[in-house]
């Protein structure tokens, strides 16, 4: 039975529905994509490198128009951007003539709220990622680690249902990464967020099983979901577990059909 997080009832927050895409030139990524995010749920998309996660995940937030099928939300047709749909990219953004609460607030800048309004927006979303006390440094003055925590509270002050994150770690060393990854499901499923859903595309399988609760792969040429796995494994998670290490094979074999079983 699927957990139920701050009180929700557990519904479909984003829905992918028999989506294709082809390409102006003729050559055809997606075929007959079929997948769900639910409410307070933790969504990772993985497959091999060049197959189109990354792809995938801007057609599933309006920012590429699909040539087949549709992507809902909440049940409604998703057929532009939205702000209720947001993504962070895997290169670090942060604008460095800014500092930290400066690169929040301009996110903000659509709802034409009051200077007052943004900044207590941009604090409240900057407390939320561990960096209260952090608001006046400038990108320069940051770590790796503290400019996605930015950027991860950019997204959110936004106010959004569903944030999209493209290889969010993958620029970070593996100890900041690491820490990162040991926060940032807590962070974002916290009571003081407005999220219900997270879709995360990722090729490193052991940060996919230490934060997803469900898993998509997707492959094949064109590429469609090949498998779910759902994972019931208990929180905080170890790698060293002999079950998270099962759940890993299993992966490295539904991406690796026919190959032999990993090191």
């Amino acid at each position: 039975m699927a957990e139920c997080r701050k009180g929700w009832s557990l519904g479909t927050t984003i829905e992918v529905v028999d989506l294709e895409f082809t390409y102006e030139n003729g050559f055809r990524v997606f075929a007959d994509i079929n997948l769900q995010a639910e409410s307070g749920k933790f969504v990772a998309l993985v497959g091999p490198s060049g197959v189109g996660k990354s792809t995938l995940l801007r057609l599933i937030g309006g920012f590429l128009k699909s040539t087949g099928g549709e992507v809902r939300l909440q049940g409604k047709k998703i057929a532009r951007p939205t702000p209720k749909v947001v993504i962070v990219h895997q290169s670090i953004v942060t604008f460095p003539w800014m500092t930290a609460l400066e690169n929040v607030m301009i996110s903000l800048k659509p709802k034409r709220l009051s200077k007052d309004e943004s900044i207590e927006i941009a604090k409240n979303a900057l407390e939320t990622v561990g960096l209260q006390g952090f608001e006046d440094l400038y990108p320069k003055e940051m770590s790796g680690g503290m400019r996605q925590r930015v950027a991860v509270a950019r997204a959110l002050a936004a106010n959004p249902l569903v944030l999209l994150m493209d290889e969010p770690f993958a620029h970070l060393d593996e100890l900041t990464a690491e820490g990162l990854r040991q926060d940032i499901y807590n962070i974002l499923f916290s009571p003081d967020t407005p999220l219900k859903s997270v879709i995360m595309v990722s090729h490193n399988l052991t940060e996919v099983l230490e934060l997803a609760d469900v898993i998509y792969v997707i492959n094949g040429s064109p590429a469609t979901v090949v498998a779910r796995v759902d994972v019931q494994l208990s929180r905080p998670r170890n790698p060293r577990d002999p079950e998270f290490d099962r759940y890993l094979d299993r992966l490295y074999g539904l991406l690796t059909p026919g190959k032999v079983k990993r090191n």
